[in-house]
């Protein structure tokens, strides 16, 4: 048994709590990674907020995380300790019909018992103070040893930089994926993109990639267009500029609408408005952002009927132990852009701080 520090949370809505903790050696199927770098996600929040029905306290959160193997369990032969890895929240066993799917990238696999906050035994590897702590989105990447099952994890470059690398288990991925893979953004193509944080500033790289000659950012602080046009954006806008519905402007500005729209907030009335801002015949949105429980999408079912698709996508489409590893050496290649979207590297113990940051848009 390991002891180390965890930032774990107690409950909803309360701040988290930095921790010692005890974290249990691997058991069959499973490894121990000693974590050296993990970012802040929405998604974290969001669970911490006491939103996410699947929410479960105590718990040690955290999915953008990088690392070294510690310690494998019996019978894991695709890591071995001193490998550099990222965990994966969504895994890939290869063996299951969602793997051996190429139209999907959600392995099902553990999916029930992650979501229960378990290992796929159904138990803890972590104890503090005498109380169970559950594992979060089979990564928990909030503690400086985690355990994680090992079809979720992926082996990377050692030479990577693993306070850069941690963010392609999560937003970097999520985002350009969505644009390359789910929607298959074309050349010459005119695409906007709802919500300039992380995923939205990694859907414009996608599109960049992919071709798209127009790239539209809409978000409600302007303090981030600049950085949007550093990764392609063409022009940046708010909605609160305009006395008529953001999806109007938009189809008046592109001569009756956007090939390609994504929605990377969560919010299901920009959900409804990136659809409706894509052009008849052939318009694609994606959806990207998770809104909260219980909330249901809308629109006018002609919108679908003249021609428009409504998508969603997940870790934006990557199988992901065996994409993971190549978006890292992408990355090493410059293919892609990584550095770029980090704004601040702070102490762990300023993870509070960090989720601060998060929520004033900084």
């Amino acid at each position: 048994v390991i002891k180390c520090k965890a930032a774990v949370a107690w409950g909803a809505g309360k701040p988290l709590s930095l921790e010692e903790v005890e974290v249990a050696p691997p058991k069959a199927g499973e490894v121990r990674i000693k974590i050296v770098a993990t970012a802040v996600c929405h998604t974290d929040a969001y669970t911490l907020s006491g939103a996410d029905p699947e929410g479960c306290f105590p718990v040690i959160l955290g999915h953008e995380g990088a690392g070294i193997v510690e310690s494998v369990g019996e019978g894991v032969t695709k890591v071995k300790p001193g490998d550099t890895v990222i965990p994966l929240y969504i895994p890939q066993c290869g063996e299951c019909k969602f793997c051996k799917n190429p139209k999907t990238n959600l392995c099902q696999k553990i999916r029930i018992t992650q979501g229960k906050g378990l290992m796929p035994d159904g138990t803890s590897r972590f104890t503090c103070k005498g109380k169970q702590i559950y594992h979060f989105m089979g990564t928990s990447t909030f503690s400086e040893y985690t355990v994680v099952a090992d079809i979720s994890v992926a082996k990377i470059d050692a030479a990577a930089p693993l306070d850069k690398v941690c963010l392609l288990g999560c937003g970097i991925s999520t985002g350009y994926g969505a644009a390359v893979n789910t929607a298959k953004v074309e050349p010459g193509s005119t695409c906007a993109v709802f919500g300039l944080g992380g995923v939205g500033l990694a859907v414009i790289m996608g599109c960049k990639i992919a071709g798209a000659s127009r790239i539209i950012g809409i978000d409600l602080n302007k303090d981030k267009y600049a950085k949007a046009k550093g990764f392609g954006a063409t022009e940046c806008i708010s909605p609160q500029d305009f006395q008529k519905p953001i999806q109007e402007v938009l189809v008046e500005m592109t001569d009756g609408g956007v090939d390609y729209s994504f929605e990377c907030i969560g919010n299901v009335g920009v959900m409804r408005a990136a659809l409706e801002a894509c052009h008849k015949g052939w318009g694609v949105s994606v959806i990207v952002g998770v809104a909260a429980a219980g909330q249901e999408i809308s629109t006018r079912p002609f919108q679908l009927v003249t021609g428009r698709t409504w998508k969603g996508t997940a870790f934006g489409g990557w199988k992901s132990v065996d994409s993971v590893p190549k978006l890292v050496t992408d990355y090493m290649s410059k293919k892609i852009k990584v550095d770029e979207f980090v704004t601040h590297t702070l102490p762990f113990d300023k993870i509070n701080e960090a989720f601060e940051l998060m929520h004033t848009g900084k």
